[in-house]
């Protein structure tokens, strides 16, 4: 079982069990005064469900590694590295190991670079049917990126019988710190 985590707070946290879409939400949040945050308790509840339907199963995790954008401002930027920091330490506490994805290198993989957003969700639709359901809307595209990140883990860091090859150093993971073995 692979959990493919988009991080921002309008992304999602999808299952992908030997290749194939299984459950997913969008990036479960609160409010906290006047700011969105992650609902930590709501997502490590999702996983552990997840986890717990399937007993005996190798269970994995990729997070997209991202970083500030430029023009954002350092708020927006301190609140996107607190969401990601927080997916991590569930991550860890649960004992799940993790990866995190380049963006460029796992959308190279699949013929998304300098595509629309939108046809990360359009070519998940083809590949997943049978999630189809859950990837109608353009507002969906978070949890498309965080199937397609979870393929791309299940590809190329778990040995997946397509697993590209790569001599770019970047495809490699970068092992989440603190991640349970």
């Amino acid at each position: 079982m692979t959990f493919g985590i988009d991080p921002g707070l309008t992304g999602a946290v999808v299952t992908l069990l030997d290749g194939v879409a299984g459950p997913m939400i969008d990036m479960p949040t609160q409010r906290v005064g006047d700011w969105g945050e992650i609902d930590a308790r709501a997502l490590a509840l999702f996983i552990r469900e997840q986890r717990a339907a399937h007993p005996g199963a190798y269970v994995s995790a990729c997070i997209e590694k991202v970083g500030a954008m430029p023009g954002d401002g350092g708020t927006s930027a301190f609140r996107f590295g607190e969401t990601s920091g927080a997916i991590k330490a569930i991550l860890s506490v649960l004992g799940i190991p993790c990866t995190r994805a380049i963006p460029a290198v796992w959308k190279r993989s699949f013929g998304l670079t300098g595509q629309p957003k939108d046809a990360a969700r359009v070519q998940a639709i083809r590949r997943f049917p049978e999630v189809s359901e859950q990837l109608k809307r353009k507002k969906d595209n978070g949890r498309a990126d965080a199937l397609w990140i979870a393929l791309w883990h299940e590809q190329t860091q778990m040995g997946g019988v397509d697993a590209p090859t790569s001599a770019d150093p970047r495809a490699r993971a970068h092992v989440c710190s603190g991640a349970a073995a």
